[in-house]
């Protein structure tokens, strides 16, 4: 089992940045590619940002290219999102979810999430 716990979520103005956090325990935490995804109110849980295990490859959802910026610290269990320019359709609950089989875009090939951190930008 991996156990993830988000940080960093806030309320922010348009133009402004956060950094999330997610902290992972219970394995090795540079055996699993790590992916962040996003839930608005009333829309699916969609994808955002992976990394592979080593850190080594990354892939961005076309709308926050440019902007967001994934990393991790497999030192510290740790992986993080920095969100610059924020707009407000990047509002939405922020998960992190972890793989011990591939990375990407897709949600069923993630095994374990954390319990999502609020981020909200207004205009």
């Amino acid at each position: 089992q991996v156990q993830l716990v988000e940080s960093g979520g806030g309320s922010v103005q348009a133009g402004g940045s956060l950094r999330l956090s997610c902290v992972a325990s219970g394995r090795t935490f540079s055996h699993y590619h790590m992916g962040w995804f996003r839930q608005a109110p009333g829309k699916e849980r969609e994808f955002v940002a992976a990394i592979s295990w080593s850190g080594g490859s990354t892939d961005y959802t076309d709308s926050v290219k440019g902007r967001f910026t994934i990393s991790r610290d497999n030192a510290k269990n740790t992986v993080y999102l920095q969100m610059n320019s924020l707009k407000p359709e990047d509002t939405a609950v922020y998960y992190c979810a972890a793989s011990g089989r591939t990375w990407g875009a897709r949600l069923y090939d993630y095994d374990y999430w954390g319990q999502g951190t609020q981020v909200t930008v207004s205009p």
